[in-house]
């Protein structure tokens, strides 16, 4: 066996960061990587954190080629993440697809000029703003977060971005709560979800 012609490959691949893709992505289960917290953050509630796979690089790269097999970059010119935790997978997708990364904040976490919007979510009210100037006109983006539960936030997202100007291509999620129904709230943009409860 050529020893020194396997070192070679194995070089090539990991430089290119096709090792953990190659080797599990046929095969990851991401619910056996999310774990679960009954009445958080409040009584009543099962919370679903997807934190395990954030801690595990095969389950960060599968998370990564799964969601490049849904966008073409040519479809997409920044990743919109939504706070906080969707900012973690529209860097790491920004990253992948040589893109922007532009971040989504509550309200007063944001310098400078901002543009904001009003709505309602599952566990009462919130604000969420973008600064505005930070997208230009017609820029097709995909909008980031960890979780589709009811929609409201990602329905938000999506008129804060068109309010400036930009174009939503899509949202990208990790996890989706179908008895919610939250799909409904966006259901002309189109949606990826990587685990469905």
């Amino acid at each position: 066996m050529n020893f020194q012609l396997l070192e070679k490959i194995s070089s090539i691949l990991s430089s290119q960061n096709n090792y953990y893709s190659l080797f599990f992505s046929y095969s990851m289960n991401l619910k056996e990587k999310i774990s679960e917290y009954q009445d958080f953050p409040k009584k009543g509630i099962l919370f679903r954190d997807f934190s395990p796979i954030l801690n595990d690089p095969a389950a960060m790269s599968f998370v990564v080629e799964e969601f490049s097999k849904k966008f073409h970059p040519k479809d997409v010119d920044v990743f919109v993440g939504i706070e906080s935790r969707g900012f973690i997978t529209a860097s790491i997708l920004a990253q992948k697809y040589n893109k922007g990364m532009v971040m989504l904040r509550k309200a007063g976490k944001l310098p400078g000029k901002t543009v904001e919007i009003s709505y309602t979510i599952e566990y009462g009210k919130a604000v969420l703003e973008i600064q505005k100037n930070v997208l230009k006109k017609g820029e097709r983006v995909v909008i980031c977060d960890d979780l589709l539960a009811t929609g409201g936030t990602a329905k938000a997202g999506a008129k804060l971005v068109e309010k400036i100007g930009a174009k939503v291509a899509g949202f990208a999620f990790i996890i989706e709560l179908t008895d919610l129904n939250g799909i409904k709230e966006i259901n002309n943009y189109k949606t990826v979800s990587l685990v469905q409860y």
